[in-house]
């Protein structure tokens, strides 16, 4: 499980427009990374409308944010239209990242035990280095993480 302190772990995923993302791409750059089960659900929309909304002071405050998920680009993409959403989407569908990121697990839904998307977040320093985490957060848990960096 990755701790704060430790050096975040790394990804190259497909983004919502069909471009290869790497996290290494942001280093010098804070970066919130999260983790969501499905877009264009109740939950997942209320996560990324939270986010979005904020989406003027994180940016002020320098932070990028990535959203992470199993569905393939071509549905974040009409995630992130009907949404407005001005952030990157990235595709995971093997969940190697979200496992990475201890956001894959096994979850209990309707008396049935199953493996899938644990909703986290993470955020990282310039330095590469991960500066909070948590796993199994509210959807509305994410848009308040920005404020890890508010003060600059």
């Amino acid at each position: 499980m990755v701790a704060v302190g430790d050096e975040a772990p790394a990804f190259e995923l497909i983004s919502d427009t069909g471009d290869v993302v790497r996290l290494a791409n942001f280093r010098g750059k804070r970066v919130i990374v999260y983790f969501y089960p499905k877009a264009d659900t109740p939950g997942c929309t209320k996560q990324a409308c939270a986010i979005q909304d904020l989406g003027p002071q994180i940016r002020d405050a320098g932070v990028t944010v990535i959203g992470i998920s199993p569905d393939p680009p071509e549905k974040l993409a009409t995630f992130r239209a009907k949404y407005g959403l001005e952030f990157l989407l990235l595709s995971d569908p093997d969940h190697a990242a979200a496992a990475a990121y201890g956001a894959w697990g096994e979850k209990t839904m309707y008396g049935k035990t199953y493996e899938g998307i644990l909703r986290s977040h993470a955020a990282i320093d310039e330095t590469g280095r991960v500066v909070a985490i948590k796993s199994k957060v509210k959807p509305l848990e994410t848009a308040a993480l920005w404020e890890t960096w508010k003060e600059g």
